[in-house]
């Protein structure tokens, strides 16, 4: 190929440099973008893996064989001995600071065992504890009394190997074998699990290439539409070359080279940028911890591969778009017709919701789980959704536009909607972007609203008090021993007071269980007010929970039954300061009674059934932003693009009189049209598929009305539809001027 012949075609103007900077630029955004999802997606994964070894729930560490001479009766529970390959583990439930979550994770073995914990190798000995760097540097910088006196004597970190990130609050502690076994909540394990969700991993992993995809698409059509930047100024310059004897093939490679050059400047750029951003996107947090900067690495094969990928792909659309042009020696038409879209744009649509359907017929209606089925079922339908989206769009801007020709009554009007139904899949293009955008943040904010925040129970006579801690008692402790950690806790800063409660035998957890036994003097200090007249009360104990709503009240209780029973619960109450809160934690867990962390109500708005969901709520708010950014881009170069491809028409409207207002008007309506016409759909199949998603995730989630995030979203993404079609004004304007304006 003559290298002249391709230098006049690629840069032969001023505005063929803009076009291949735009190309450059867009593509390095879109190459950007492509690689911290793909180490966002291999970060994530790591993460998990690495945290997996927490859901280890070992196997039971007593025996219960069947009674003599009857099967169906338990005999007597005997110890499961250990073993130099088993330790017995407490995964207790985790513990708080400053609404903060602790992992702790209690360890007995001995002292030959060769059981190897994740991040610190042998079992820690009684009394010591291994921390995550980022915990340790909490207990440092706390008063011991508020944190450190909970685990022990310091013996060393936990190795990043098994932290799920830099953020993330692990403690791992030695205790004896008695303890442990006397906790009556040990197991034995020998390993741990790689598992990240147990049975949910494939409904995890399943949402992840959902989200992943939804930003990954508007991605792509980012760079589609760069890619075509000054198509008819482009044709023109090839009808040229055409006329001075370039074949057909010739204009084709000359179209793709072109194209590749820019493409592949633009792609080593977005791997460069991706590099330099690595750090900076590590540090957002994604389920309460940031990730390890080498998370984000996406290996030796993936950038090259992307940079393939997009400047092949690039290429080969240029030189095809170019062959079907049919660029011959005397030009092209000035008005490129496209065929007219029907309503069989709607075919991927709709196979694409029969598909995430079907999925949650089989969950919902079968009652079975077939992960190798649902997550192709899932994924699949949401990708053909899409795509039919994009598909559907042209053809239902097309109807709107002709109803709206037929209704128009201005100059602006009449154009717009005589250029639309003509172009109805290049002007729909156009906007696409936010179309897709306003889609996946309603599949977002559907998904995201599932996590219903509960806040801090109200203090009121006859509940538990937000401000109260409560901790079971532990099986063998005499009401002595029960007492008097009662006291030491009493004289703590900030404590009001500490009430030991009785009960004819320990709490099990969530059993509802007799009523628990106080003194009436103790009573006020639980916030009780109408006391009965006598030595000792009753209150059922649901008055423990934070679930109960209504007020409980007491009822007398013979002063004699407190000496025939156990200390079950210890309740202390404080005056609510966050350092008070946390002294009367680690008083209660350290005292040596307490079978249980200490628990407030307020700590019902740190956990949530939904766990795996609220995981993933920062991810969804990350890619409603990174969405609606990339669409707003894609809006503003599609719709520059528009203006230049027409610039000569444009042009000839100014030259007869038409103001520039008018013109702008044109193009205002040009990219409202297609976007209000496809804008409730996008809204209303964003929430369907989100429902899909998280029924296939559990059924027994419940999505509710979104939060006002939502609403505030799509307010700004009008708004920045509105900016990228007002940043092309001026461009109106330099590119109609009369002596712009002219033919060769």
């Amino acid at each position: 190929m003559n290298p002249g012949l391709l230098k006049l075609a690629v840069v032969g103007s001023r505005s063929a440099y803009g076009r291949l900077a735009g190309i450059t630029g867009g593509v390095a955004v879109g190459v950007c973008l492509l690689l911290l999802l793909w180490g966002g997606a291999n970060g994530l994964s790591g993460r998990d893996d690495r945290g997996a070894w927490l859901r280890e729930t070992g196997s039971p560490a007593v025996s219960v064989p069947a009674a003599a001479g009857d099967p169906t009766v338990s005999g007597p529970a005997t110890p499961v001995p250990l073993t130099t390959d088993t330790a017995l583990m407490r995964a207790d439930p985790v513990e708080v600071f400053r609404d903060q979550l602790i992992n702790r994770r209690d360890f007995a073995a001995l002292s030959t065992a060769t059981v190897q914990i994740p991040g610190i190798g042998n079992p820690p000995a009684p009394g010591r504890y291994h921390a995550s760097p980022a915990l340790q540097r909490l207990i440092e910088s706390t008063p011991r009394d508020q944190l450190g006196d909970r685990f022990g004597q310091f013996a060393g970190t936990i190795d990043d190997a098994a932290l799920p990130g830099p953020d993330s609050l692990i403690v791992i502690t030695g205790a004896t074998e008695a303890e442990l076994r006397q906790s009556g909540r040990a197991s034995l394990v020998s390993d741990f699990t790689t598992k990240p969700y147990g049975g949910s991993a494939a409904a995890y992993s399943t949402v992840l290439s959902i989200g992943a995809i939804a930003v990954f698409f508007p991605v792509l059509l980012l760079i589609s539409i760069v890619t075509g930047l000054g198509a008819a100024q482009r044709r023109e310059r090839f009808a040229t070359l055409r006329l001075i004897g370039a074949s057909p093939q010739v204009v084709s490679r000359i179209a793709a080279i072109e194209t590749a050059v820019p493409s592949l400047t633009g792609a080593l750029l977005g791997v460069a940028l991706a590099a330099v951003l690595r750090p900076a996107a590590a540090q957002i947090p994604v389920n309460g911890t940031r990730m390890f900067a080498a998370d984000l690495a996406t290996g030796p094969v993936a950038a090259p591969a992307v940079v393939a990928v997009v400047v092949a792909a690039s290429s080969l659309v240029a030189a095809h778009r170019t062959a079907r042009a049919g660029i011959g020696p005397l030009g092209v038409t000035r008005a490129v017709h496209e065929k007219t879209p029907t309503m069989w744009r709607s075919v991927p649509l709709l196979t694409g919701l029969a598909a995430m359907t079907a999925a949650v017929a089989i969950i919902r209606v079968l009652q079975v789980r077939l992960p190798w089925l649902e997550s192709p079922l899932l994924i699949g339908g949401f990708v053909l959704i899409l795509v039919g989206i994009v598909a559907i769009g042209s053809w239902l801007t097309q109807l709107v536009s002709r109803a709206g020709l037929r209704r128009a009554r201005s100059a602006a009007a009449v154009i717009a909607a005589s250029r639309i139904q003509r172009t109805p899949v290049a002007t729909f293009r156009s906007v696409s972007g936010l179309v897709i955008a306003v889609f996946v943040v309603s599949v977002f904010a559907g998904a995201s609203s599932v996590i219903q925040t509960t806040g801090t129970p109200p203090a009121r006579a006859g509940l538990l008090q937000p401000t109260s801690l409560h901790s079971a008692v532990d099986a063998g402790h005499t009401p002595a021993q029960a007492g008097e950690a009662a006291r030491r806790a009493a004289k703590l800063s900030g404590i009001r007071s500490a009430v030991v409660g009785y009960g004819p035998a320990a709490l099990q957890e969530r059993d509802p269980g007799p009523d628990i036994y106080l003194r009436a003097a103790d009573a006020p200090g639980l916030g009780f007010k109408d006391i009965p007249a006598t030595e000792a009360v009753t209150v059922d104990r649901s008055f423990l929970y934070a679930w109960t709503t209504q007020p409980l009240t007491l009822t007398p209780a013979p002063a004699a039954n407190l000496d025939a029973l156990v200390p079950v619960v210890i309740v202390v109450g404080t005056d609510g300061t966050p350092e008070a809160m946390d002294r009367a934690r680690t008083a209660l867990n350290g005292s040596g009674v307490t079978a249980t962390p200490a628990t407030s109500p307020s700590d019902i708005t740190l956990q949530s059934t939904g766990r795996l969901i609220q995981g993933l709520a920062v991810l969804a708010y990350l890619g409603m932003f990174a969405a609606i950014a990339i669409a707003g881009l894609s809006l503003a170069v599609a719709t520059a693009s528009a203006i230049l491809d027409r610039k000569r028409a444009l042009g000839l409207m100014r030259l007869m009189g038409m103001p520039v207002s008018v013109l702008r008007r044109v193009i205002t309506r040009e990219a409202a049209v297609p976007l209000l016409t496809v804008l409730l759909l996008s809204i209303g199949l964003g929430f369907l598929v989100a429902w899909l998603m998280v029924t296939g995730i559990n059924d027994s989630y419940r999505m509710t009305w979104p939060a006002p995030d939502y609403f505030a979203t799509l307010a700004l993404s009008l708004l920045l539809a509105l900016a990228a079609v007002a940043a092309t004004f001026s461009l109106i304007r330099g590119s109609t001027a009369v002596a712009v304006t002219r033919f060769e």
